[in-house]
């Protein structure tokens, strides 16, 4: 029975990479998309005219990404072991050993739309990065609704995720679920999506999707620069209505920038449910984290169970704190490591370390950063004009509870995931 699992999981592998090389065929309906965001934007009465509506193609990638549903799952089980390591008394005392005095307030909420990042290849998943407030889900569900059947494989037809057709109603219970962890109202009346200068953010449209999606279910939702939010009395408001939730979509996780002190305020008097909060980023996150959650040994002595240590030995990349001390190990080793500033967000300040100058290595070892054994990314064929060329791919879970919303992939050409390559942006993921 094992070696007839192991044959159907090497047959399946093996579809999905010849897949992945091979079929370029295009599975983006792009007049189901576009009528799609009409529909979203024009009829929700959230200020976006219907000429603005092909700037989004930006985001899409037209060509699928084919993923073996056995990784899927294997990823599905990453997740539930990380999320069990962060439950152990021993890993929530190392990991705000290192964080900032606000993580160690626990209102409550798990954390809204947790992202977690992996590379697929010969070895099976790799996790690269855990994210709060993880960006593109909302658009990712109206890719993923306008897409087409093409290059099916010889045994099943492909399927985008199983969570689709319910994603909606699980992010609404999402929202409502951490509400409900900290007020005993069943649903919050004023929430407000916040983040600096929101019109002027990449990922401005999907704060009008998530507005959307929740205002129709009687939320009443606003988006807002923290700025503009009030605290008195009490209440936090923004043009004199109280603000109840705030959907958190800010990089400054620990709320130490002058502008979101206000914010800052409220939540620390628990004047207002914020989510994902600083105490899910610190406890999940940081990406010192990586350092633990990458130590079998030390796994096992806080009392992870036997199951989750291997699993997690095997999928998260060996990871270490950047010392000066260990600069000559380090500048050795370089070429198979990758180097993230522990601070950084969005692959700002990323380095592969075989494209490090001794200029770059130095600030670096001035900087706070950990380095990651690399693990090079999967890889996607394209067709772009009458032109083939490969891109490289990131997988992305969308979860809240160790549960997934929704998967995604990115594909993209450079050192770290953009929106710049030609017929790269968010990928929906065939499951085969």
């Amino acid at each position: 029975m094992h070696d007839e699992t192991k044959n159907i999981q090497q047959t399946a592998n093996t579809n999905a990479d010849l897949l992945n090389r091979h079929c370029y065929c295009i599975t983006l309906d792009q007049d189901a998309l576009n009528s799609s965001l009409r529909d979203q934007f024009s009829g929700a009465g959230i200020g976006l005219p219907t000429s603005a509506i092909p700037e989004l193609n930006q985001f899409f990638s037209g060509t699928a990404v084919f993923v073996p549903e056995a990784d899927i799952l294997t990823m599905e089980r990453l997740v539930q072991a990380i999320e069990a390591a962060s439950r152990l008394p021993s890993y929530v005392e190392k990991v705000l050993s290192w964080a900032p005095d606000i993580a160690r307030f626990d209102p409550g909420p798990l954390g809204a739309f947790m992202g977690y990042d992996f590379h697929l290849g010969h070895e099976g998943p790799q996790l690269i990065e855990i994210n709060t407030n993880a960006g593109g889900a909302f658009l990712n569900a109206v890719l993923a609704r306008a897409q087409r059947r093409c290059c099916q494989p010889p045994q099943h037809p492909p399927a985008v995720s199983p969570a689709l057709d319910g994603f909606d109603d699980a992010v609404f219970d999402m929202f409502k679920h951490e509400w409900q962890t900290q007020r005993t109202d069943s649903t919050p009346r004023r929430l407000a999506i916040v983040d600096d200068d929101p019109k002027s953010q990449f990922l401005f449209p999907e704060f009008q999707l998530a507005q959307r999606l929740l205002s129709a279910r009687g939320i009443d939702t606003l988006v807002l620069d923290p700025g503009e939010l009030e605290y008195a009395n009490g209440e936090l408001t923004a043009g004199g209505q109280r603000i109840d939730m705030v959907y958190n979509r800010l990089v400054d996780f620990a709320l130490e920038v002058p502008h979101h002190e206000t914010l800052r305020r409220a939540y620390l008097d628990d004047s207002v449910v914020v989510t994902p909060h600083p105490r899910t980023h610190a406890v999940l996150a940081d990406k010192r984290n990586l350092t633990q959650l990458s130590d079998p040994q030390t796994l096992r002595e806080w009392g992870l169970d036997t199951e989750n240590v291997e699993l997690l030995e095997r999928a998260v990349p060996k990871t270490r704190l950047v010392l000066r001390d260990d600069a000559t190990a380090l500048w050795r080793d370089r070429r198979s490591l990758f180097f993230k500033p522990v601070a950084g967000h969005g692959s700002k300040g990323v380095y592969r370390g075989d494209k490090l100058t001794r200029r770059v290595f130095d600030n670096i070892l001035q900087g706070d950063y950990i380095a990651q054994d690399l693990v090079p990314p999967g890889e996607r064929g394209l067709r772009i004009d009458d032109t083939v060329t490969t891109g490289k791919v990131d997988i992305r879970l969308y979860t809240y509870g160790g549960t997934t919303l929704l998967t995604a992939a990115r594909i993209y050409k450079g050192q770290t995931t953009n929106f710049r390559t030609p017929g790269g942006g968010f990928a929906p993921i065939f499951q085969v």
